[in-house]
C-alpha cells in the first residue's frame, strides 16, 4: 500500500496540490487522470521519492518495492539489453556485485565464506538464478527479440528501448507499480500483452496515460486531479466518464424529480456492473460497482470542448482513386506503389511500417508533398481539410491574437462568428486575444481543429489528431469524428479512437498497400491470430 498525507506541491504561483491525502491499496489499478499540466506526471515522482513536495508525507508499507517507469532512454546506453532490465531490482544488482566482488578477492577469508553463504541466500530468495530467464520472459512478451538480449542498448532502436525500460519496470515483482505513459510507442501485440501483465499483476498499480482503451481494460478506479486536490472514483475511465456526465446533466435538470435522478443512476451502476462481470477485472470490479451509491457519483467539473463537423455539401459517389503513388525521402523508401480507391462515407484509418509512411500519403493526399511518382484523383464534389501532425507552419513566425489568426482562414470576417468556434475549444474570453506565440502544443491542436470546424469541408484528413491533447479533448474529437457523416483518412495510435471512428484500415509499407475492407477489431484479430481476444471469451488467463 502506498498513501500521502497533506501533500502540497506549488511552482511559482501555480499551486498543483493542496493537502492531498489519498490510498492506493494491493489489488487495484489506478488511472490517474486530468488536464494537461494538473500535475500527473509530477504526482507520480512524488509518490516515488524523486521529487520532494512542499508539504506532507509520502508512506509506504514497510518492506514493499516501489518501482517507476521513466522516459529517458539514454539513460543505460552502454548496458546490454539483459542486463538493463535485471537493473531494475535493486536489491538483486546490489547482491549479485558484492558477490561478485567478493569472489574476485585474492585472499578470501572464513569471514569472506560466511557473508558470501548469506549473500548467496539472498540471492535464491530474490530469484538471482531465474533472473536471466524472466527477464528474457518480459523482453518476448514485449517484442524484443532474443537476439537483441546481448546487445548494448545503444544499438537498438528508440521504440525498443522504450520497451526495455518497461521490461525493467516490470521486472523483479514490484510491489507498487507507477507506470507513466506505458503505451508510448508500443504496437498493439505488445500494449495487449501489458494488459494482460496488468490483469495478473496482483500488486498495486497507478497509471498516467491517454490510451482510453488501455484504462477501459486495466483499471480499476480512477484518480482524478483537479483544482489541485485527487478524487477517487470506483470504475474503469469509461464508467468515470458516463456516470460523471450523467451527474453533471442531472444536477443541471433542477425541476427533474429527485426520485427520478435516483432510478436513472441506479440503473445505470447495474448496467455497468453487469457488464464489468464480463471483463478484464471481472470479480473485484463487479463487486466495487454494486457498493456504490449516489453519493458516491458526483458531476466532473472538468470542462469538455465541443467538436462538430459539418460539410457545406454532399460528396458525390466518386470520392478519391490512387494508382501506383510511390515516394522515397533521402535515399530510403518510404512507400511504393500505392493503388486504393475511397467511397464516400468511408472512414480509414491508415496504419504503417513506420509513422513516417502514413504522415507522408496523408501528405501527398492533402496536397502538402509532392509524390515521386503515381497519381491520385479526388472527385470534383470533394472539399478537404487538413489536419497535419507538425502544424509549425501555421503558428512559427506569426505573431496574431487567436481571432486574427482564425480570421484568416473564414469567409465571415465577423469577430462573434469567429469567437464562437474559438469558443468552442474552450478558448472564451480573454483567452480568445492570446497571441499565438505563446500557445502549448495542445493549445495549438485546439485551434488547428477550430479552423477545421470552420471550413466545413466533405473529406477530413486527419494525421494524428489526438496528440497532445488531455482526455477530455481526445473524447470530444473522437464523438465528432463518430458523428461527422462524410468521409475521414486518418492516423493514430489511440485504440478506442480507432475501433469508434474506421470502418476501414489501409496498411502502407515500403512494399505497397493492404487493404483491409473490415473493423479494426477484426483486423488486430487476425494480427495477434486469434478470432476473438482470450479474456472476450471468458476463458481464465
Amino acid at each position: 500500500m502506498i498513501s500521502t498525507a497533506g501533500i502540497s506541491l506549488g511552482f511559482g504561483s501555480q499551486k498543483l496540490f493542496d493537502d492531498v491525502n489519498i490510498k492506493f491499496i494491493a489489488g487495484n489499478c489506478y488511472g490517474l487522470i486530468g488536464a494537461n499540466g494538473a500535475g500527473k506526471s509530477t504526482f507520480l515522482k512524488i509518490l516515488s521519492g524523486e521529487l520532494q513536495s512542499d508539504k506532507g508525507t509520502v508512506s509506504v508499507t514497510p518492506g514493499e518495492r516501489i518501482s517507476f517507469l521513466r522516459q529517458d532512454h539514454f539513460s543505460f546506453e552502454d548496458v546490454s539489453v539483459l542486463k538493463t532490465v535485471i537493473l531494475g531490482e535493486p536489491r538483486l544488482n546490489q547482491v549479485i556485485e558484492e558477490k561478485d566482488a567478493l569472489y574476485a578477492k585474492e585472499n578470501f577469508t572464513e569471514a569472506d565464506g560466511v557473508r558470501a553463504g548469506e549473500l548467496e541466500g539472498q540471492f535464491a530468495e530474490l530469484r538471482g538464478w531465474e533472473a536471466e530467464s524472466d527477464a528474457a520472459v518480459l523482453l518476448a512478451g514485449l517484442g524484443i527479440k532474443t537476439d537483441l538480449h546481448d546487445k548494448l542498448m545503444r544499438e537498438l532502436r528508440d521504440n525498443e528501448k522504450l520497451k526495455v525500460l518497461l521490461a525493467q519496470a516490470l521486472f523483479g515483482q514490484p510491489d507498487i507499480l507507477l507506470l507513466d505513459e506505458p503505451t508510448n510507442h508500443l504496437d498493439i501485440p505488445a500494449i495487449r500483452w501489458l494488459e494482460e501483465f496488468l490483469f495478473n499483476f496482483e500488486k498495486t498499480v497507478i497509471v498516467v496515460s491517454h490510451d482510453r482503451h488501455f484504462l477501459n481494460q486495466v483499471c480499476t478506479h480512477m484518480a482524478d486531479i483537479d483544482f489541485g486536490q485527487i478524487q477517487l472514483y470506483t470504475g474503469n475511465y469509461d464508467f468515470w466518464y458516463e456516470s460523471s456526465q450523467m451527474a453533471l446533466k442531472q444536477q443541471q435538470e433542477k425541476k427533474k424529480r429527485t426520485e427520478d435522478k435516483a432510478e436513472e443512476l441506479k440503473a445505470f451502476i447495474a448496467r455497468f456492473s453487469a457488464n464489468a462481470s464480463k471483463s478484464r477485472q471481472a470479480t473485484s470490479r463487479k463487486k466495487q460497482l454494486e457498493k456504490l451509491t449516489l453519493d458516491d457519483i458526483r458531476p466532473s467539473t472538468r470542462k469538455y470542448p465541443f467538436v462538430g463537423f459539418k460539410a457545406e455539401r454532399e460528396a458525390g459517389d466518386q470520392l478519391l482513386r490512387v494508382e501506383n503513388l510511390s515516394k522515397s525521402i533521402d535515399g530510403v523508401k518510404i512507400f511504393d506503389k500505392v493503388s486504393f480507391s475511397l467511397k464516400k462515407g468511408d472512414k480509414t484509418v491508415f496504419i504503417g511500417d513506420t509513422e513516417l509512411a502514413t504522415t507522408t500519403l496523408l501528405a501527398i493526399l492533402a496536397g502538402d508533398m509532392k509524390q515521386d511518382s503515381g497519381t491520385f484523383t479526388w472527385g470534383v464534389t470533394t472539399s478537404r481539410s487538413f489536419f497535419p501532425k507538425d502544424n509549425g507552419k501555421f503558428f512559427d513566425d506569426i505573431d496574431l491574437n487567436l481571432i486574427d489568426w482564425l480570421r484568416q482562414f473564414s469567409t465571415d470576417q465577423n469577430e462573434n462568428y469567429v469567437r464562437g468556434f474559438l469558443g468552442r475549444m474552450l478558448f472564451s474570453g480573454d483567452e480568445a486575444t492570446k497571441k499565438t506565440k505563446v500557445l502549448s502544443g495542445g493549445e495549438r491542436v485546439r485551434c488547428m481543429l477550430s479552423r477545421m470546424m470552420l471550413i466545413d469541408a466533405n473529406v477530413l484528413i486527419l494525421d494524428g489528431p489526438t496528440n497532445h491533447l488531455d482526455l477530455e479533448s481526445i473524447t470530444s474529437v473522437n464523438n465528432g469524428l463518430i458523428r461527422f457523416p462524410g468521409t475521414v483518412l486518418f492516423s493514430s495510435h489511440d485504440q478506442q479512437f480507432i475501433q469508434t471512428v474506421a470502418n476501414r484500415v489501409i496498411e502502407v509499407g515500403a512494399r505497397g498497400v493492404v487493404d483491409h475492407e473490415k473493423s479494426y477489431e477484426e483486423y488486430i484479430s487476425i494480427k495477434l491470430g486469434t478470432a476473438e481476444p482470450a479474456w472476450k471469451q471468458g476463458k481464465n488467463l
